[in-house]
């Protein structure tokens, strides 16, 4: 399994005390596999994806990714773990809005020394169908380019795991569907894991495997 979490917990503290978000969840995922989280709002999903991604520490139970337990990583080693292994795609895409399309996407190579980052981004970018708005600004983009760009961006270091939180919440219904038809198609071409949160049915039914959470626990 590339992903497995074993009873996991998750506890925050408010003003009106604790408030458990997610409750005695196990989850096992496989490698290449397609998968989506739902749920009503407050279930716990982004939260789940959340620590799947070592972005956040459960407070018990244990999450490993591709064999290696999270809980006894500390913030550097998730870190690297995380450059190494995975891509994200956000709702609100998350470009930095003084880079170009070419940039955003040129950037998670430079981070890591790439020397044909360029060139890589360029390919990727011209398969997303952006070739003609590589130095265009995310504000000179629509929503859908965006999350294209999101994309390639996402997919430029070939990542084994790919995370998505409502990647296509912010996009009208034609473009949202083209924005799911790229995922997938560079999801099976990569033989990528894909893990994404939806509140869109119809997207769910494209992954081979839908985990519904209801008040922070597995259901299905």
């Amino acid at each position: 399994m590339i992903i497995n979490a074993s009873n996991v917990n998750q506890v925050v503290t408010s003003s009106e005390g604790e408030l458990s978000i997610l409750k005695n969840v196990n989850i096992s995922i496989k490698h290449g596999e397609s998968v989506a989280i739902i749920g009503t709002s407050g279930s716990g999903k982004t939260t789940l994806l959340s620590l799947l991604a070592g972005l956040d520490t459960a407070t018990s139970g244990e999450i490993s990714l591709d064999g290696k337990n999270l809980g006894k990583l500390d913030e550097d080693g998730r870190a690297s773990l995380r450059n190494e292994l995975i891509g994200f795609v956000f709702q609100s895409f998350q470009l930095l809005p003084t880079l170009t399309a070419l940039e955003n996407v040129m950037l998670p190579l430079e981070l890591v020394g790439d020397a044909k980052a360029k060139q890589a981004a360029s390919e990727l970018l011209a398969r997303v169908g952006l070739a003609h708005r590589l130095s265009h600004l995310p504000k000179q983009l629509s929503g859908g380019e965006q999350q294209r760009v999101a994309l390639a961006r996402a997919f430029v270091t070939n990542p084994t795991i790919l995370f998505a939180d409502e990647p296509t919440g912010n996009l009208d219904s034609k473009t949202g569907r083209d924005v799911i038809d790229l995922l997938f198609e560079l999801n099976q071409e990569n033989n990528t894991t894909l893990v994404l949160v939806t509140h869109d049915l119809r997207l769910a039914e494209r992954c081979q495997r839908t985990i519904q959470l209801e008040e922070g626990r597995v259901v299905v």
